[in-house]
């Protein structure tokens, strides 16, 4: 536990600024281009999405992901009624079974070798250094350290697998999105959980379906403004170019993948600060 937390604490000190500004940049326009492509599955109703959001973003009569929501379902009540019988025939209350008795010794390490491992590096730049970012960022009176997101990244993810749960963090996109469609408190996180059980409890065998008949193109606009807040959280302009450089082709390469962007960013602001690039 002292050498992961010291791990941790030695990858808080190489993200500095630059980096991390451009880890959440980068993070910020991938939210936006696979919006963009969620968006082209029905652009007429896109189209209708975004405007909706730009009226409402600031609203604060009328919350603009309400009105989105509104916009889904009626959205998906042009669904073939094939699929609301199919959702329809699942739903039932049903309690979480134990599941950790069903994982098996080859599976766990499939799972730590062709899962865990390979997902780290992204799980550190985004789900970690880009949320402590992002949170201290917005929020500078409840600031976090990458320390305690990550013991409870790691909290999570231990209980998880004893009811079948999924891989689960603090991703910089949530967050990026919770705040552009007007959550400010802790309380909006309490009613999508509660939201989320009973889902869970009365959905359970159905959710993949219900999630199905939500129309794309909406979920795509929800992505895109997400994105789009976390990118302006993000840029503050450098006071140099060099350091613009660094923060702009580790944005760049983040669209790729975060932890090679996390570990470019760190060696190119290395080099600079030594003398050994200019940008």
């Amino acid at each position: 536990l002292l050498g992961a937390s010291g791990a941790i604490n030695l990858v808080a000190r190489l993200a500095r600024k630059p980096v991390t500004q451009g880890i959440m940049l980068g993070l910020g326009f991938s939210f936006m281009l696979e919006g963009l492509r969620a968006m082209q599955a029905n652009w007429p109703l896109a189209a209708a999405a975004f405007a909706l959001a730009l009226l409402l973003l600031d609203n604060q009569r009328v919350p603009a992901m309400l009105a989105l929501l509104v916009l889904g379902v009626a959205g998906a009540a042009f669904t073939p009624s094939a699929a609301w019988q199919a959702l329809g025939a699942a739903v039932g209350f049903r309690l979480p079974q134990f599941a950790l008795g069903q994982i098996t010794g080859a599976a766990a390490v499939q799972g730590i070798l062709f899962l865990a491992l390979p997902q780290l590096p992204l799980t550190l730049g985004n789900a970690v250094i880009g949320i402590v970012a992002e949170n201290n960022s917005l929020f500078p009176h409840r600031r976090l350290s990458e320390r305690e997101v990550a013991v409870s990244t790691g909290i999570m993810n231990l209980v998880a697998p004893f009811w079948g749960g999924v891989p689960m963090c603090h991703g910089a996109g949530g967050m990026a999105g919770h705040v552009r469609f007007g959550a400010r408190t802790g309380g909006a996180l309490v009613i999508l959980g509660s939201l989320l059980v009973v889902l869970a409890l009365f959905f359970g065998q159905g959710i993949a379906v219900l999630f199905a008949l939500f129309p794309r193109a909406v979920l795509g606009t929800i992505l895109f403004f997400a994105g789009t807040e976390l990118a302006l959280t993000a840029w503050h302009h450098p006071p140099d170019r060099q350091q613009a450089g660094v923060t702009l082709i580790t944005a760049a390469v983040t669209v790729w993948n975060a932890g090679a962007a996390f570990l470019l960013g760190i060696i190119m602001l290395w080099a600079l600060e030594k003398g050994r690039i200019r940008l």
